[in-house]
């Protein structure tokens, strides 16, 4: 029998590092923060990601319009990107100003600073219920401008940050996560077979 609590403590496991995935619509930039972004081949000359991006998020809409985003590894010395990318919607502000960034291949933000960027075009989708899974072609790929191991820190998961998160950002943290896994919730249920468009 399933106990959600344990089960979703134990699922926790398997996230992925935190990324920053960023998009652009219409001359509208947004940014946001994920944990669920994983390699999606083993083939050196076919590099693949995969995300889940809820559909409530902001940029989920923007991502599927445009066939396009750009994903970040961030580091440990990033949790004021973490916080201003992931704690407020793009819809309430512009996430991305004041925080260096230039235009890349696709036409998407992509962050100056981060421990490496990604560059991707929508190849495939699939609908989750309360997400949609992109898979994405990778077209080009940078290290971050950092310099040197020391100026970036570690690669950030999610374990670290949760574990490191400063004390006075946790009640909203759990609230923001609480508020989403009640949206996500009720979405869950309802599958829908998607036919990714072809570019």
């Amino acid at each position: 029998m399933l106990e959600p609590g344990l089960t979703y403590q134990l699922l926790r496991n398997l996230t992925s590092p935190v990324v920053a995935i960023t998009s652009e619509r219409n001359g509208k930039e947004n940014g946001m923060i994920s944990d669920a972004a994983v390699r999606a081949s083993i083939v050196p000359s076919v590099p693949r990601v995969s995300v889940y991006i809820h559909k409530f998020n902001y940029s989920h809409d923007m991502i599927f319009e445009t066939g396009r985003f750009a994903m970040h590894l961030l580091h440990t010395k990033q949790f004021d990107v973490v916080r201003r990318l992931g704690f407020v919607s793009g819809r309430d502000r512009n996430k991305l100003e004041g925080l260096p960034h230039h235009r890349g291949v696709l036409g998407v933000p992509v962050l100056d600073e981060c421990f490496a960027h990604f560059e991707c075009r929508i190849v495939n989708v699939m609908d989750t219920g309360s997400s949609t899974l992109f898979l994405g072609d990778v077209v080009a790929v940078g290290p971050g401008a950092a310099a040197g191991a020391d100026a970036r820190g570690e690669l950030l998961t999610a374990a670290y940050f949760r574990a490191n998160m400063p004390a006075e950002w946790r009640v909203e943290y759990e609230a923001k996560l609480q508020e989403a896994q009640q949206v996500a919730a009720e979405m869950s249920r309802t599958i829908k077979p998607v036919v990714w468009k072809k570019n």
